[in-house]
């Protein structure tokens, strides 16, 4: 997936959805920051992040989900979205 450069608009979406990080370390990471964003952020906050990426590139982050941020809502909605249904299984945590 191709990167994202920090907006002032992607600054307050990542302010919002990781608010645990720096805007700049939230995208650095494009696939996890959109993952996040999907399941917490606003309808306001996606048509944000809508702008930068297409629909493949969503496809791509739902294929490459890290586990343990998405919730079964939000991962059918998004699969819903961008035409994969059924969605497949929740990404799992493998520990070894």
């Amino acid at each position: 997936m191709k990167s994202l450069s920090l907006t002032e608009e992607l600054a307050n979406v990542a302010k919002r959805v990781i608010w645990f990080e720096h805007p700049e370390e939230a995208i650095a990471d494009p696939i996890r920051f959109v993952t996040y964003a999907m399941t917490y952020g606003t309808h306001e906050d996606m048509k944000v992040v809508r702008q930068y990426l297409s629909d493949d590139e969503l496809r791509e982050v739902l294929a490459n989900a890290p586990s343990g941020i998405f919730d079964a809502r939000s991962w059918a909605y998004w699969h819903l979205k961008v035409d994969r249904y059924p969605p497949p299984s929740l990404p799992t945590r493998v520990l070894g």
